[in-house]
């Protein structure tokens, strides 16, 4: 009886409990969607922007409907910020100074920023918005044809993102975005254009010169020590189950909280 104890002590004193499972897992990348307001489908799109990075394993995402008023101390957790919002020109829905300085800050000091479609439209007249969007969709500067086919063509095969993904992908019945407002040449960095046919224009109110433009779909920029993605693709919520947003859109919010992308390419995104 005496040897069966001194076997249980020395079993429980040179044999340390298992961690938790918790401790054992890598943190994941600390996300906050902030929407709200938009001209298009925020209450469609935010659940599927949610379960699009949920789904990777990497990402724990929260939600925020009202960003006025947010501080430092607000974006303090967080790694990435992902944009579904537009104020709809009112001035009510404007965030105020202090959560807008609490969002450049934030982006300054290093985190991620993740610009989604319609975003591009928002806050006109806030000039460091502008700077950290790259492209913005603003009056008489940005416009799209009817929604329709098309394919985006890779155009950058050696960004993180866009490493090791095929040439081209087609998404369905989609919002071509077109002659936004550009930052200065070699403040962004195009990753993929889509060819704007500009013979889709029925009663164009913007210049459509020729037979057609290609127009940035996916870029990136830095801000501060922080990096930006923007996508204009995913006009609805339908858009986004296509496998190219999906894949493109996962990767870009990887490299923007981390400035590495390690997930794998889907086999029928891959070369």
């Amino acid at each position: 009886m005496r040897k069966i104890a001194i076997l249980s002590f020395c079993f429980l004193v040179f044999c340390p409990v298992a961690a938790p499972q918790a401790q054992s897992q890598a943190k994941k990348i600390q996300t906050l969607i902030i929407t709200g307001q938009n001209g298009h489908d925020w209450r469609g799109t935010t659940p599927m922007l949610r379960k699009i990075l949920e789904d990777t394993g990497l990402f724990e995402v929260r939600v925020t409907e009202d960003f006025r008023g947010a501080s430092e101390e607000t974006l303090r957790p967080y790694d990435l910020v992902v944009l579904n919002y537009f104020e709809r020109r009112m001035p009510e829905w404007w965030w105020g100074a202090r959560a807008e300085n609490a969002l450049l800050s934030w982006l300054r000091s290093g985190k991620g920023l993740v610009m989604y479609h319609f975003s591009t439209a928002a806050f006109a007249g806030w000039d460091e918005y502008e700077k950290l969007s790259g492209g913005n969709w603003r009056p008489n500067q940005g416009h799209h044809s009817p929604a329709h086919d098309f394919t985006v063509d890779i155009k950058d095969v050696d960004h993180p993102i866009t490493q090791g993904l095929k040439s081209s992908f087609a998404v369905t019945n989609d919002e071509l975005y077109a002659n936004l407002k550009w930052q200065p040449e070699g403040t962004y960095r195009v990753l993929a254009t889509a060819w704007d046919d500009h013979s889709l224009y029925k009663n164009p109110r913007q210049p459509t010169p020729g037979k057609g433009i290609h127009q940035p779909m996916l870029w990136t920029l830095d801000y501060g020590q922080g990096r930006v993605f923007a996508t204009a693709l995913g006009h609805a919520p339908e858009n986004l189950n296509n496998k190219g947003f999906q894949v493109t859109y996962a990767r870009g919010a990887e490299w923007a909280a981390t400035g590495k992308v390690t997930q794998p390419v889907a086999a029928e995104m891959a070369k």
